[in-house]
C-alpha cells in the first residue's frame, strides 16, 4: 500500500517525537514510523538527567565552554552555542508539559553534578529521566494527532529527483511492505550501540538511521568517535548512571584506592567520560581490577540518597548481581554507550540531501565532537528535534507532493523475498552479529592502533562475505523477527566501515579516539571533521573533510 504525509519521522525516541510534535504544531500532517512502541524507544534507558544553565550564577557560555572542552575541541561551536542558549527554555517547556523534575527543599528545580561540568546543571527525575521525558512527549504527540505506524520497520529511503520523499517500511505484524511518501523525512532512528559488545544499548540500536541515510546519499561524519561509558554493570553491560558519581560515589581499585587521583586529580570521578574509561582500562590491564572490573562505591552516600535518587540502579545491582549498593560496592567496567558521529546536518537538522533531516544520536550537528558530556544527549534530542521538526515542516510547504515510488516498493519486495528464499549454509545472523560486535570492541574500542585497525578492516570484509550466506530461519511473514534481525545486521555492517576507516585515517588521539601509536592530539592536521559518502556495497566510500567551526574558544590543552 501507499500512504502520503507531509512529514515522515523515522524513530519514536525523544528526537523523533519532539520533531514530530514541532512539525505538527507548524501545521504539517505528520506520521512516525517506529519498529517498537514509542515508549520502548532507547531514550527510555537514559538515566541521569538533562543539562541546562538555569541556575543562579550559571550561564549558557559556561555550559558551552564545558561542552566544547569536553568534545576535545572537535564540536562545532556555533551549534554548541545554539544548544546551550536554547536549553533553559526547553527545560521549562517540559515542566509545563507535565514532566515532574526533582525539586529541592526550597521547591525549586534541583540539580546534580555531572562529569566535565564546571557547575551542577543537570536536571533530573530520579534515575529515570529519559523515561519521564519520553512518556511526557508520547502524551503530547497523541494530543497533537500525530499518526504512529507502530512496529513498522524502515528498509529504505525513497529518493525522487534527488530529494528524499519517503520510505519503504515493513509492517511487522503482517509482513507486508508499504511505501510512505512525504514531502520531508526526519531521521530520528537512534544510535548504533549493538555494533559493539559489551554495550549499554538496547538490542534495537542497530544503526538503521545511519545506514538508511548513508545509502540515500547523506554523509556520515566523525564516525570513529565512539563513547565508552565508564560504569556499566559487570556481566550484563547495563548502564550504571553517571548520576551515582554526581551524587558522590567513588571509583575504587582492588585495594580500595580512588585511582582517578592519578589521571584527573582535580575532577576525580567527575572528569569527562573518555578520560575515566581510559583510566579504568589501564588499571584493569595493570592488574588493579577485580575480574576485569573496578568498583563503584556508594556506601557512604547512605540509604536516603540511594533509594530516593538512584532507585533504578540500586534495583539492577540487586536483581542481576545480588549486590546491595547501600552495603557493598558494585563491579563495573567501560562499555560502548554512544556515537558522537552520525548523519551530518546543519543546526536545523538539514542534510546534504534535500528533504532529509536528522536529529538525536543518529545525527552529527556536531555538538559532541570527540566526546559527549553526560546529560547533553537528552538536550541534543530535544533542541535539535524541535528545530528539525520546524525546518522540515517549512520545507514541506515549499514542495509538491511526491507521486512516484512504486518501483522502489517492488524492488524492496523482491529483495526481501530473495532473502527469505536464501538456503541455509551454516551461517546465522546471531553468530555474524556477535563476531562483528566483539571484533569492534577488540580493535576499535577504548584504545586503537594501526595494526588492530587494519585487522578490523580485513575482518569486516570477511564478515560481509559471511553475511551473503546468512539465511532467514523463519520463512513466514507474520512478525518475522529473524528477517528483521538479518536486515539490521546489514545496517550494522554498513556502519562499521566508516568507523574503522576514520579511526585508521585519524593519526592522533582526540576525545574518545585514543591511538596508542599516536598518543597526542594533532590540531595542525586533524582539527577537522571526516565525512564519508556511500558508493555502493562493493566500493570504498568517498572521503571528504569539513573544518571545525570555532567561534570563541581556541583549542587548549584539555585536563581535568
Amino acid at each position: 500500500m501507499i500512504f502520503d504525509h507531509d512529514v515522515l519521522v523515522i524513530g519514536a525516541g525523544l528526537a523523533g517525537m519532539r520533531s514530530a510534535l514541532e512539525a505538527a504544531r507548524s501545521g504539517a500532517d505528520v506520521a512516525i514510523v517506529s519498529k517498537v512502541h514509542p515508549v520502548r524507544s532507547h531514550s527510555n534507558a537514559a538515566q541521569g538527567g538533562i543539562n541546562a544553565a538555569l541556575g543562579e550564577g550559571d550561564s549558557w557560555e559556561s555550559h558551552a565552554f564545558d561542552t566544547v572542552k569536553g568534545s576535545d575541541y572537535l564540536a562545532d561551536q556555533d551549534a554548541v552555542e545554539v544548544m546551550c542558549q536554547e536549553a533553559p527554555g526547553d527545560i521549562i517547556e517540559f515542566e509545563h508539559m507535565g514532566c515532574i523534575f526533582y525539586r529541592n527543599e526550597d521547591g525549586r528545580l534541583g540539580t546534580r553534578a555531572f562529569g566535565g561540568a564546571s557547575q551542577a546543571r543537570t536536571y533530573f527525575v530520579g534515575d529515570i529521566t529519559g523515561q519521564a521525558l519520553l512518556i511526557t512527549l508520547y502524551d503530547q504527540i497523541l494530543k497533537a494527532g500525530v499518526k504512529v505506524y507502530e512496529e513498522w520497520f524502515a528498509t529504505a529511503f525513497y529518493v525522487e529527483d534527488g530529494a528524499c520523499a519517503g520510505a519503504v517500511a515493513l509492517e511487522l505484524i503482517t509482513g507486508e511492505l508499504h511505501l510512505l511518501r512525504a514531502k520531508a523525512v526526519i531521521d530520528g532512528a537512534g544510535g548504533v550501540g549493538r555494533l559493539y559488545e559489551p554495550s549499554t544499548n538496547a538490542l534495537i540500536c542497530t544503526g538503521d538511521g545511519y545506514a538508511l541515510a548513508y545509502r540515500a546519499g547523506a554523509a556520515l561524519a566523525d564516525m570513529c568517535m565512539v563513547q565508552y561509558h565508564p560504569t556499566t554493570l559487570a556481566g550484563s553491560g547495563f548502564l550504571m548512571t553517571e548520576a551515582a558519581r554526581g551524587e558522590g560515589a567513588y571509583l575504587l581499585d582492588k585495594n580500595g584506592d580512588r585511582f582517578l587521583k592519578k589521571y584527573a586529580p582535580t575532577k576525580m570521578e567527575l572528569a569527562a567520560r573518555d578520560v575515566i574509561s581510559r583510566a579504568e582500562t589501564l588499571e584493569i590491564a595493570a592488574g588493579n581490577g577485580i575480574d576485569g572490573n573496578v568498583l563503584l562505591d556508594s556506601r557512604h552516600l547512605g540509604p536516603d540518597v540511594i533509594l530516593k535518587k538512584l532507585p533504578q540502579i540500586h534495583e539492577m545491582a540487586l536483581d542481576y548481581l545480588g549486590i546491595d549498593m547501600i552495603k557493598a560496592p558494585v563491579p563495573v567496567r567501560p562499555g560502548m554507550h554512544y556515537m558522537m558521529g552520525g548523519v551530518k546536518t546543519d543546526i536545523d537538522g538539514a542534510t546534504k540531501v534535500p528533504g532529509l533531516y536528522a536529529a538525536g544520536e543518529v545525527a552529527c550537528v556536531s555538538v559532541h565532537g570527540g566526546n559527549r558530556l553526560g546529560a547533553n544527549s537528552l538536550l541534543d534530542t530535544i533542541v535539535f528535534g524541535r528545530r528539525s521538526g520546524k525546518a522540515a515542516a517549512a520545507y514541506a510547504k515549499s514542495v509538491e507532493r511526491p507521486r512516484g515510488g512504486s518501483a522502489l516498493l517492488r524492488s524492496e519486495q523482491e529483495r526481501l523475498s530473495a532473502l527469505l528464499a536464501r538456503p541455509y549454509k551454516g551461517e546465522t545472523h546471531a553468530k555474524v552479529r556477535l563476531d562483528l560486535a566483539t571484533m569492534m570492541d577488540r580493535y576499535v574500542g577504548v584504545y586503537r592502533d594501526d595494526e588492530g585497525l587494519r585487522k578490523a578492516l580485513e575482518e569486516l570484509k570477511r564478515l560481509r562475505r559471511r553475511y551473503e550466506d546468512v539465511a532467514v530461519g523463519d520463512k513466514g511473514r507474520v512478525f518475522n523477527q529473524a528477517l528483521q534481525f538479518v536486515l539490521e545486521l546489514g545496517f550494522l555492517l554498513d556502519c562499521a566501515e566508516p568507523v574503522i576507516r576514520e579511526a585508521l585515517m585519524r593519526t592522533e588521539s582526540r576525545g574518545a579516539h585514543a591511538r596508542t601509536d599516536y598518543p597526542e592530539r594533532n590540531d595542525a592536521e586533524w582539527l577537522k571533521h571526516v565525512l564519508f559518502t556511500y558508493r555502493g556495497p562493493d566500493a570504498e566510500p568517498g572521503v571528504s573533510y569539513m573544518p571545525v567551526t570555532i567561534t570563541r574558544w581556541k583549542p587548549e590543552v584539555r585536563s581535568y
